[in-house]
C-alpha cells in the first residue's frame, strides 16, 4: 500500500511564488510535512507484515516479489532551499537597513535632545541671575526713594526756614534804616551812650543773622547737590532695570530664535503685466542706480549681469551707491543656517539679514569690487575697513580672495583669504577635528576656526563663559579679549570710485545703519 504525493515539481511552484513573504514559522511547518510523507508507507508495510502471525492463520506466506516500495528523500529540493535562502538573505538585509537607519535617527533624537536640554539648563541659570538682580534692584530703588522723600521733606524745612530769615532780615534792616534816619536828625546833638550800645547790639544781631542765612544757605545747596546725586542714581538703576527686563524678555524668547528656521528674503515679484523691457531696464546694482541719480536708502530690485533679478537694500549715505550683503542690528534672525540658506539669503531686508552667496557672487562678477565692513560696539564706537575684493562661484564653494585697502579697524581677515564658505552641514575649513559653523553657530570663510566671524550668534549681554563669548559676532585681533558688537554692516560697491584715506577716530565715518 503506497501513499500518494504531490509531484515535488509542485512544491517548487510554491515556494517560488512565496519566497518573498516565507516566515519562519511556516519553513518549519514545510520541513516537518517532508518528513512525515516518506514514514506512513514503512508503517504499513510493518503492520500487513504483523497481521498473519496475530490471526494465527497457517496460510503459507506469499513469496512472490512485491512491487518496489517508492521512497522519497527526506530532504528538500535543492532548487527550494535555494529559494528559501535567497528570501530569508532579503528579509535580513532589509531588517538590518531598517535597525541601521532607526539607530541613526534615534541618536540624531537624543542630541539634539542633549542640545535643548544644555541650552534650556543654561538660559534657566541666567534666568535666576537676572531675577535675584532685579530683586536687588527693586529693594535698593524703594530705599533710594525713600531717602529721597526724606531729603526732599528736609528741603522743605529749610526753605521755610529761610523764608522766615529772609523776612527777620527785611524786619531788622528796616529797623536800621529807622534808626539810621534817628542818627542823621540827631547829628546836631550828641548820642547818648544807651543808643550807642542798642545800635551795636543791633549790629550783631544782623550779622549773627547773616551767617545763619549763609549756614543755611550752604546747607541747601548740599542737600541740592545730594538730591541730585539720588536722582541720578535711580535714573541709573531704573536703567538698569529696563535693561535686565529687555534682558529677561529676550533670553525668554532666545530658544525659539535659536531653533527657528529664518525666513527667506522676500524674492522680486514679477506679473504677467511685466514687459521685457522694464526687466532690462533694472539696475544691475546700486552704484548702477546711483549713477541714474538716486539718492535715497532703500530696498530696490537689481540685476546683475543679466541675472535673475532679486531685491537688495542700498546704502546712498556715502559718495556713491552700495549694496548691502549683510547687516546684524537686534538679533532678530537666527544666523545659524544650513548652506542651502546661505547659498539664497535669508532674513528680512528691513531688519537683519544675509543676501546670499549666488546674489554676492553675481555682484562680484561685474568687475572689480570693494568690500566695506562697519562695526559697532555697545559703546557707540563705530569703526569701518574696506578690501579690494573678489568671490568665486558654487564650484570653490564660494572661496573668498580679499586685499587690504584702507580703514580704522584691525585686519583678521588676513588669515581668511582664499578660504571656501562653511556652514553647519557643510564643512569645508581646515580645521580637521572640528567643523567650525558648527561650532562658532554661524557660516563664514573659516580657516581653522580663528576669531573672527560675522554671522555668529547675537547677544544682547556679555556672556559669562568663555566658550558662550566665542560664538558671538566676533571680529577678534590676535592677543584680544572676545567681544560680541552690537552692529554690523557688510556693502560691496564698485572700485571704479575713489577710496578716501583711513580716518583717525570713528567720529568721521560718516556711513550709519540705516
Amino acid at each position: 500500500m503506497y501513499i500518494k504525493t504531490r509531484d515535488p515539481s509542485h512544491w517548487r511552484e510554491r515556494a517560488a511564488s512565496c519566497s518573498h513573504n516565507i516566515t519562519n514559522t511556516q519553513l518549519e511547518k514545510r520541513r516537518d510535512n517532508n518528513m512525515r510523507i516518506p514514514l506512513i508507507p514503512i508503517l504499513l508495510a510493518a503492520a500487513a507484515a504483523c497481521v498473519p502471525s496475530l490471526c494465527g492463520s497457517g496460510d503459507p506466506p506469499d513469496l512472490r516479489p512485491e512491487a518496489p516500495v517508492e521512497t522519497r528523500s527526506r530532504f528538500a529540493a535543492l532548487d527550494d532551499v535555494r529559494l528559501l535562502g535567497n528570501g530569508l538573505l532579503q528579509l535580513g538585509q532589509s531588517l538590518r537597513e531598517f535597525v541601521q537607519k532607526t539607530k541613526g535617527q534615534i541618536n540624531d533624537i537624543f542630541q539634539k535632545l542633549n542640545i535643548f536640554d544644555n541650552s534650556f539648563y543654561r538660559l534657566s541659570v541666567l534666568a535666576s541671575e537676572i531675577k535675584e538682580e532685579e530683586e536687588e534692584l527693586k529693594k535698593t530703588t524703594v530705599v533710594l526713594k525713600a531717602n529721597n522723600e526724606e531729603i526732599k521733606d528736609m528741603s522743605v524745612k529749610i526753605g521755610s526756614k529761610v523764608d522766615i530769615i529772609l523776612q527777620e532780615k527785611s524786619q531788622l534792616k528796616s529797623k536800621v534804616e529807622g534808626l539810621e534816619e534817628k542818627l542823621s536828625g540827631m547829628s546836631h546833638g550828641l548820642v547818648t551812650s544807651e543808643q550807642v550800645a542798642e545800635i551795636n547790639g543791633l549790629r550783631e544781631v544782623i550779622h549773627s543773622q547773616e551767617r545763619s542765612i549763609t549756614e543755611l544757605l550752604e546747607a541747601v545747596r548740599e542737600q541740592s547737590d545730594q538730591l541730585n546725586h539720588q536722582r541720578a542714581k535711580i535714573r541709573i538703576l531704573e536703567e538698569k532695570f529696563t535693561v535686565n527686563t529687555l534682558t529677561q524678555e529676550t533670553n525668554e524668547r532666545m530658544p525659539g530664535i535659536f531653533k527657528s528656521e529664518a525666513p527667506t528674503l522676500t524674492p522680486y515679484l514679477t506679473s504677467s503685466s511685466t514687459s521685457t523691457t522694464s526687466m532690462t531696464n533694472l539696475p544691475s546694482d546700486c552704484s548702477d542706480l546711483f549713477s541714474r541719480g538716486e539718492r535715497v536708502s532703500g530696498v530696490y530690485g537689481i540685476r546683475p549681469n543679466g541675472t535673475e533679478p532679486f531685491m537688495a537694500l542700498c546704502d546712498m549715505s556715502k559718495e556713491h551707491g552700495a549694496t548691502v550683503i549683510q547687516r546684524r542690528m537686534d538679533g532678530s534672525v537666527n544666523f545659524d543656517q544650513t548652506w542651502v540658506k546661505y547659498e539664497n539669503g535669508f532674513g528680512d531686508l528691513q531688519g537683519d539679514f544675509w543676501l546670499g552667496l549666488r546674489n554676492i557672487h553675481s555682484l562680484v562678477t561685474q568687475g572689480s569690487s570693494v568690500l566695506h565692513i562697519q562695526l559697532e560696539d555697545w559703546k557707540q564706537n563705530r569703526r569701518f575697513v574696506e578690501y579690494r575684493f573678489n568671490l568665486n562661484g558654487p564650484e570653490s564653494n564660494y572661496s573668498i580672495h580679499l586685499t587690504h585697502l584702507s580703514g580704522d579697524l584691525p585686519d583678521p581677515m588676513i588669515n581668511h583669504t582664499g578660504m571656501m564658505f562653511s556652514t553647519k552641514d557643510r564643512d569645508n575649513d581646515n580645521h580637521q577635528e572640528s567643523n567650525c559653523a558648527h561650532d562658532h553657530t554661524g557660516g563664514w570663510w573659516y580657516n581653522a576656526c580663528g576669531d573672527t566671524n560675522l554671522n555668529g550668534r547675537y547677544f544682547h549681554m556679555r556672556p559669562k563663559g568663555r566658550s558662550d563669548r566665542r560664538r558671538g559676532i566676533q571680529w577678534k585681533p590676535a592677543q584680544k579679549t572676545y567681544y560680541s558688537l552690537k552692529l554690523t554692516q557688510i556693502s560691496v560697491h564698485r572700485a571704479a570710485y575713489p577710496i578716501t584715506a583711513p580716518s583717525s577716530s570713528a567720529s568721521t565715518e560718516t556711513g550709519v545703519f540705516l
